[in-house]
């Protein structure tokens, strides 16, 4: 009988080095995106704490010869009478009230869309997801045509009625009504006597609520740093909002005459109208986060 030698077990070692590769350089790309959304932010926070003359002779990611932030502040709040600060309450007015208006409408459309079945469904859809495609800026000198036909022009409603439609939100809220709320709670709650509306309210809106504040921030922002819309539409200085009263003074300082001071002006206040945004998500971000994330998870 033949003895054949034991041979000897070789323990197989995973290969990770493809995987070590991706990881890296996902780490790479990751970083690379927190420094292209960083540094404007970086910038934009120490060129606030310049006076005019070191924001053109200083190196522009580093402080000068001066902190002059509180100064620069106060500048902004007094110039001509203090009107950044109804600039300020008019920006919040418009996003506040648009977004408020737009999460609710998107809410109830996107839900009829997601647990009804009715006639035309399928091509209410597709109209939807078509607006979604055109640009806003595509469709700012029709509404104003739209909106002066019926004197609305140079009104707090030019701004306001164009943002309460948000047909990402619909589409949103439709994918996300379709996964959270689930057909045998509804039929449940008809069992026991319950209507529609009251399903809504007591049910669905309970169960919607990360995507609502998911729309609600997304519109915020939208509105928040709308330009084009506003510029069109409003003729008094004391209707507009911080994005188009900001470029009316960076106008000021590019057409010199002694103006040119409102440049470091200019810089602080949109570090100021930044603020409220930044609060904005912070307050809201966990529900922003479990918005985005609870169409991929199922129990």
């Amino acid at each position: 009988m033949t003895i054949k030698p034991l041979s000897r077990s070789r323990t197989r070692i995973p290969k990770r080095t493809h995987s070590s590769k991706s990881s890296s350089l996902l780490t790479v790309l990751v970083w690379v995106s927190i420094v292209y959304f960083l540094v404007p932010i970086i910038w934009l926070a120490i060129a606030s704490t310049k006076d005019n003359s070191d924001l053109f002779s200083t190196f522009g990611l580093w402080f000068g010869n001066g902190f002059h932030l509180f100064t620069n502040i106060s500048q902004v709040f007094s110039l001509n009478d203090g009107i950044f600060s109804r600039w300020l309450l008019n920006t919040v007015l418009y996003a506040v009230v648009s977004a408020v208006g737009a999460a609710a409408l998107a809410t109830a459309c996107g839900y009829a869309l997601a647990k009804y079945r009715f006639r035309g469904q399928t091509a209410v859809f597709w109209v939807i997801i078509g607006a979604v495609m055109v640009p806003m800026t595509a469709l700012a000198i029709p509404t104003y045509l739209l909106f002066s036909s019926v004197s609305l022009t140079d009104t707090v409603w030019a701004v306001i009625l164009p943002g309460l439609v948000s047909p990402f939100g619909v589409y949103l809220m439709r994918v996300y009504a379709a996964e959270s709320v689930d057909n045998s709670l509804m039929e449940a709650a008809r069992i026991d006597g319950a209507g529609e509306l009251r399903i809504f309210m007591t049910i669905g809106l309970r169960l919607l609520t990360p995507g609502i504040v998911t729309v609600l921030l997304f519109q915020l922002v939208a509105t928040w740093n709308n330009y084009f819309l506003p510029l069109i539409m409003l003729n008094s200085p004391s209707l507009y909002p911080v994005t188009v009263g900001l470029a009316q003074w960076q106008l000021s300082a590019s057409s010199g005459g002694g103006a040119q001071v409102l440049f470091s002006t200019v810089l602080t206040g949109s570090l100021v109208s930044v603020l409220p945004l930044v609060v904005s998500f912070l307050f809201l971000q966990r529900f922003w986060q479990s918005g985005l994330s609870a169409g991929g998870v199922k129990g």
